[in-house]
């Protein structure tokens, strides 16, 4: 890192010792005994521009503050059945971890639905996901490879994308505002996998409006992207959709679904469901497992994002000619 990087980090972290200290306390909750890498994930996030990641943190300390999100993980999503609806419904799991130890999150696009639970659950559920993935993943990963490891890769399959889609980018908008806001720079790249033709049109649409920062993380892989995901990870943490050409993210894998890394069988989450029971029985000792409030403010709508949907949206209703191609 150079003088001038380790500069602003300074500044940075003088700016940070002015804040009150329940800012500071949640911070702590953030950081997890790295504030300086926390500190550099929000410069990153902000072109190292000193007084806008800092006015990015501070946004973020007080939403996690306002919607109690250090406690996120004591409110499990009860009964199991509702869970196991949003799990059916919200198709994502850690499929494994890549050669370099980043975990490996599968999420599958195209097939993820949505309509099993309110908005609320969805928003609720990834947070969780997210603080999981922060607390418990990512440290036991950092500890395994006996290095600091803060970031992980996704594999999106986009198996079984259509029309209907449009249905559910207002929520998929608001899940990304989210991560882009209070989860900055915690994925180091973006596979593409199982691609139709509709996303590629939407790609090609899309991709211009996005930051060259972003666009140098999303790779587009041919077919099941099996090849090149090998050369990063071992066969044992492919996600299932990945084994074989054209194996899709159906939500009950053909080897059942412990190996299915979206369904609520599979181990990661049920020590993620465990772990929450467990975190609300810690807090509530003696009563019985309660909800928990499942309301968590929904960042304000970006002009970027809105203008990248609406590109979106009109790709999938755009006609196409016999030979496969938009009409532009």
């Amino acid at each position: 890192m150079n003088s001038v990087n380790q500069e602003t980090i300074m500044q940075f972290l003088s700016l940070m010792e002015n804040v009150d200290e329940r800012m500071k306390g949640t911070f702590q909750n953030m950081h997890h005994g790295y504030p300086t890498k926390t500190l550099v994930r929000f410069l990153k996030a902000r072109e190292w521009n000193v007084q806008k990641a800092h006015k990015l943190l501070i946004e973020c300390l007080q939403w996690r503050i306002q919607n109690e999100i250090d406690n996120i993980l004591a409110k499990p999503i009860i009964p199991t059945d509702l869970y196991r609806a949003v799990r059916d419904s919200q198709l994502v799991g850690l499929s494994g971890y890549s050669k370099e130890g980043l975990p490996v999150i599968a999420i599958g696009v195209g097939l993820s639905t949505f309509d099993k639970a309110s908005v609320n659950y969805y928003v609720k559920s990834h947070i969780q996901m997210n603080e999981y993935r922060d607390r418990v993943v990512l440290p036991t990963a950092t500890k395994k490879s006996g290095q600091h490891i803060n970031t992980c890769l996704k594999v999106l399959d986009m198996t079984g994308l259509k029309l209907s889609a449009l249905n559910q980018i207002k929520l998929l908008t608001t899940i990304s505002k989210i991560d882009d806001l209070n989860y900055p720079e915690k994925t180091e790249t973006y596979y593409i996998v199982n691609a139709p033709y509709i996303f590629s049109a939407c790609w090609k649409a899309v991709k211009p409006l996005l930051q060259e920062r972003t666009k140098r993380k999303i790779q587009v892989l041919q077919g099941c992207g099996r090849d090149e995901l090998l050369k990063i990870m071992d066969y044992s943490s492919l996600p299932h959709f990945c084994g074989k050409e054209g194996s899709g993210s159906s939500r009950h894998s053909s080897n059942g679904t412990r190996d299915n890394c979206f369904s609520l069988d599979h181990t990661f989450h049920q020590q993620l469901y465990n772990y929450i029971k467990q975190q609300a029985m810690l807090i509530e000792t003696g009563l019985p497992i309660r909800q928990g409030s499942v309301h968590v403010d929904f960042p304000v709508p970006d002009p970027e994002d809105t203008r990248i949907a609406k590109t979106i949206q009109c790709e999938f209703h755009r006609p196409a000619n016999p030979n496969g191609l938009c009409n532009h």
